[in-house]
């Protein structure tokens, strides 16, 4: 087996630390073929569908990629940018808000990438990209606040999968959740104040987080638990009571049980209780999506006000908002402690240049090394 190496190895290269923000992914474009390919990548994680490999390849190829992509194609184009889908753009804008606080701090010696999951730019291409540019040690942050095996578990999974073909491992973190993470609970609280400022305030604050199957739960994977405890944090942030917020649970997928209550059920059945308008936030969701734009501000409303209902409000998710920029920026240093940036500075480097250059010549005299 052959190891990547760097393109451009040098012994006398400045060593940086980094930083790699992640999320789920997205495909290339709305059309059908690019579905395809996302799907199949996405749905072919055994993180992701725990079903045993021979009968899901069956399901996967013979039915759902048959016909799954084209719905799909059509619910991105209804929320298609011209620089690509909402996920993509708010996660390089969140990798750019980070790399230029961090900047301010550390100067260059500090590199921010961010990659997708599934999907482009892809985590082993950007983990090439920052081995080149010297990173020696690496953060990696999931934008995952609850921790679920098939998200923050599948993201070390691609990580490990890298590295195990690589030559020279960087030291490595791994930033697995942050659910009860106080400056995360600041920034959604302060974000909701703002909205509720513009918008006024409804009677019920729904806070939807994206299923898993409920198997996963019973099998001991704590997501249910830490999205109820962020819910509950948040709510006391907010000074609200059990009866103004409800936590509930969206984007299920297939015929077996998920995390109850459902977010659509939810929904079509408030107004005969009495709840006539209502506030929709996504504590679970980094950055609008699929999921939230057309899902919940869309689908999800549509079946609140055809049942009853009479105000929807969706507030979108932090995205890059200063506030959770700054959340990320604290989260990302309380990680890094007990890590020292290097300084690169110019005398620094040319003494490791000289040592890196005497050791050559007294190892391997002659040879271009």
């Amino acid at each position: 087996m052959q190891f990547k190496g760097s393109a451009n190895f040098s012994h006398g290269q400045p060593e940086r630390l980094g930083v790699l923000v992640t999320n789920l992914g997205t495909p290339d474009a709305p059309t059908p073929s690019a579905l395809r390919r996302y799907l199949a990548e996405f749905l072919s994680d055994p993180r992701v569908v725990e079903v045993p490999r021979p009968l899901w390849w069956l399901i996967l190829h013979g039915v759902i990629l048959r016909i799954r992509p084209r719905r799909s194609a059509k619910a991105y184009a209804g929320i298609w940018e011209p620089e690509g889908s909402p996920l993509l753009i708010h996660t390089a804008r969140q990798a750019d808000g980070i790399r230029e606080a961090l900047k301010k701090k550390y100067g260059t010696n500090v590199v921010v990438g961010f990659a997708m999951r599934y999907g482009n730019p892809s985590i082993p291409k950007v983990l090439d990209e920052m081995q080149e540019q010297g990173v020696r040690k690496l953060l990696v942050l999931p934008l995952y606040p609850q921790y679920s095996a098939s998200t923050s578990a599948s993201t070390f999974d691609a990580i490990s999968n890298d590295f195990r073909q690589r030559r020279w491992l960087p030291d490595l973190r791994f930033v697995s959740h942050y659910p009860d993470y106080p400056p995360y609970i600041e920034a959604m609280a302060r974000h909701i104040e703002a909205h509720w400022a513009n918008h006024g305030r409804n009677d019920k604050l729904v806070l939807s987080y994206h299923g898993v199957p409920l198997k996963y739960l019973l099998k001991g994977d704590p997501y249910h638990c830490e999205c109820h405890k962020t819910s509950r944090l948040l709510a006391q942030r907010l000074g609200l009571s059990e009866e103004d917020y409800l936590t509930t649970f969206q984007s299920r997928f297939g015929r077996e049980e998920w995390l109850k209550p459902y977010t659509d059920e939810t929904l079509k059945s408030l107004p005969e209780k009495g709840v006539k308008s209502i506030d929709v936030f996504c504590p679970g969701f980094s950055s609008d999506c699929l999921e939230t734009v057309e899902e919940i501000d869309e689908e999800n409303r549509d079946y609140f006000m055809e049942a009853g209902g009479q105000r929807f409000s969706y507030i979108p998710a932090l995205n890059a908002t200063p506030g959770h920029i700054e959340a990320l920026v604290q989260l990302i240093e309380d990680n890094l402690q007990g890590w020292t940036v290097p300084r690169n500075d110019p005398d620094q480097l040319a003494e490791r240049q000289q040592l890196a250059d005497h050791r050559k010549e007294a190892t391997f005299p002659g040879r271009d090394v």
